[in-house]
């Protein structure tokens, strides 16, 4: 597993910031014009441009301290992404489904799933938010039972979910990303104004 640093990038720094998924897809084509796609990755890696939200000077200062603490491309971060950062708007215990019990298994895993037509894609999620995750057993949330690891994302419960009981969940959660650069450029445009190009980050799978 990849050095990583439990700590999140300043949320006013990620506010301002553009990015998202991104696939890799090998197109080949024919001298007809019919295309061969090969799926090179089986899920979406992230990658975003942090620059456009450094708008002041003390965030440059921030991000400066951040990314010197990181060792540029060497650390791994938690990263807040305001586009997509929550397992529902409203978040709820049965927002989404971890799995079903078999009385046996007690760790599961957070997930989030994205569906559109008849295609769903489950999202694993391995950096939940302390404190906002919300679990249910058969639509009933429990206060008590079970412990999730904010490092990892899995829910483990003290009493095995009985067969055939429905395991679900709500919270918030980070993207585990790094920096994709190891320089930092910045310029001081005018007194009290500064300007990144910028600072890629990209996600990294644990």
């Amino acid at each position: 597993m990849p050095a990583f640093h439990e700590i999140r990038l300043a949320e006013d720094i990620s506010y301002g910031s553009s990015g998202g998924p991104e696939f890799s897809t090998t197109i080949v084509a024919s001298l007809s014009g019919f295309e061969q796609r090969n799926v090179n990755w089986s899920a979406a890696r992230a990658k975003y441009n942090v620059a456009y939200g450094v708008r002041t000077e003390q965030q440059l200062e921030a991000l400066l301290a951040f990314f010197r603490a990181r060792q540029g491309k060497a650390f791994g971060f938690r990263y807040k992404d305001w586009t997509d950062y929550q397992s529902a708007a409203l978040i709820t215990p049965t927002d989404q489904l971890l799995g079903t019990g078999n009385g046996v298994k007690t760790a599961f895993q957070l997930v989030k799933s994205y569906t559109s037509g008849s295609v769903t894609v489950a999202r694993t999620i391995s950096k939940p938010v302390a404190g906002t995750v919300r679990v249910s057993l058969a639509g009933t949330e429990l206060t008590s039972g079970f412990t999730v690891d904010n490092t990892t994302g899995i829910v483990t419960f003290t009493t095995p979910p009985a067969s055939g009981v429905l395991v679900k969940a709500g919270f918030q959660f980070d993207v585990p990303v790094r920096f994709d650069t190891d320089s930092l450029s910045a310029t001081l445009d005018s007194y009290g104004i500064t300007s990144l190009q910028s600072v890629p980050v990209v996600e990294v799978r644990l």
